[in-house]
């Protein structure tokens, strides 16, 4: 990144159009060489961009729910580039459908781009990560950033997939921040709200006038802060990203505890104590962090 010692490397992926383009973008001209990859060989105009003005990109096609493509990218860094410093997660897919409608390809597919395809890359990379630091001794340099979404919080109705994938991405990065955080890894999750082809019939057309406020270019300034040096002391957090706002979330609380009275539960007890306190909850308050949709 800008001022860091040494030239850096990352792979993007989704990085043909809208988020993973901005981000691709945002990192090359911070200095970054970029490995661009997407599903469609049209991710190549992304690598014209960054070398037009001046920067370094390769291109390397491939679905990322396969694990041959999370072994090219990585190869691809060390290979081509000479080393690999940063990953973003961001390749993406949507089925939207009502769980009593959703199909079994339709539940598989979204699990397999969006969660197996972070634990494919992210795998590859911090085991590469590791090796890198065993072998000087000392703490590397490495960043990843994983792409959930506002829809883990709220449980999109909608979305059962996709809510189900980006929760399991939420846990998967907080892990490796804990797991690899030893060797330098630092780990971190973006929930974007972005105006892409993936959302367009979720946000629609942009203003004709004035700054989108769900402008790609919103979140991509984050996410080359998050794989820069200068992040270093961020580690296992979540935030929500879009119009000019970034929103650090805090883990869920504890609501109240119940403890039984005698050795072990019984119906009756359960009933006057967890049933009791329900009674006068309102209903309409769940796991659901729904407050999330009111951020400006």
């Amino acid at each position: 990144m800008e001022g860091d010692v040494e030239p850096r490397v990352a792979v993007v992926t989704g990085a043909g159009a809208g988020l993973g383009r901005a981000e691709a973008l945002a990192l090359a001209r911070a200095g970054v060489s970029v490995v661009v990859n997407d599903v469609s060989d049209t991710a190549g105009g992304v690598v014209d961009e960054i070398e037009s003005a001046g920067g370094k990109a390769l291109l390397v096609t491939g679905d990322v729910g396969e694990r041959a493509t999370a072994d090219a990218l990585v190869e691809a860094a060390v290979e081509h580039f000479g080393g690999l410093h940063v990953v973003v997660n961001n390749a993406g897919v949507l089925r939207d459908r009502m769980i009593f409608a959703m199909s079994d390809e339709e539940w598989d597919t979204v699990i397999r781009v969006h969660l197996r395809g972070h634990f494919l890359l992210s795998r590859n990379a911090t085991a590469y990560w590791r090796t890198w630091s065993k072998a000087t001794g000392r703490p590397v340099p490495a960043r990843l950033i994983s792409t959930a979404s506002e829809a883990f919080l709220v449980g999109s109705a909608g979305q059962p997939n996709y809510a189900a994938a980006k929760a399991g991405i939420v846990g998967l990065t907080v892990a490796i921040a804990r797991g690899a955080a030893r060797y330098g890894v630092r780990a971190n999750a973006i929930c974007p709200r972005a105006r892409t082809a993936m959302t367009a019939g979720v946000f629609g057309d942009a203003p004709a006038q004035g700054v989108d406020p769900l402008s790609v270019e919103h979140v991509a300034p984050l996410v080359a802060y998050l794989a820069s040096d200068r992040a270093d002391r961020i580690n296992g957090q979540v935030f929500v990203v879009h119009g000019g706002m970034v929103a650090l979330l805090r883990p869920p609380a504890v609501e109240r505890r119940f403890d039984t009275v005698g050795p072990l539960w019984t119906e009756g007890e359960l009933d006057s104590t967890v049933g009791a306190y329900f009674d006068e909850r309102d209903p309409e308050a769940m796991f659901a962090a729904t407050e999330i949709l009111e951020l400006p």
